[in-house]
């Protein structure tokens, strides 16, 4: 089984104020020299088929019409690793 992750971010232009109110918890927290934060969604598509062309062609068509508003967003679809090959994940790093 394959993963397809799509990433959904807000363009650039569009103000997050999740973001924001991120960035100015940091200092408080002890998080020093942050320039930046902005917040999206991430979509984890376990795909029981191989992951061919046009597979990644209906996800990007998925994610254009149902998981993105591309009016005032962006999205990235990739393949993943296949399970455990990454290690402990992101939660673990020190």
């Amino acid at each position: 089984m394959a993963r397809v992750v799509v990433d959904v971010m807000l363009k650039p232009e569009i103000l997050d104020p999740q973001g924001q109110a991120v960035q100015r918890a940091l200092p408080r927290l002890g998080f020093e020299g942050i320039a930046d934060v902005r917040q999206g969604k991430r979509f984890e598509l376990d795909v029981a088929e191989p992951v061919t062309d046009e597979a990644l062609a209906r996800i990007r068509e998925l994610a254009e019409t149902f998981l993105a508003n591309t009016v005032i967003e962006h999205y990235t679809v990739r393949v993943e690793e296949a399970e455990g090959a990454e290690g402990a994940g992101a939660g673990a790093a020190a």
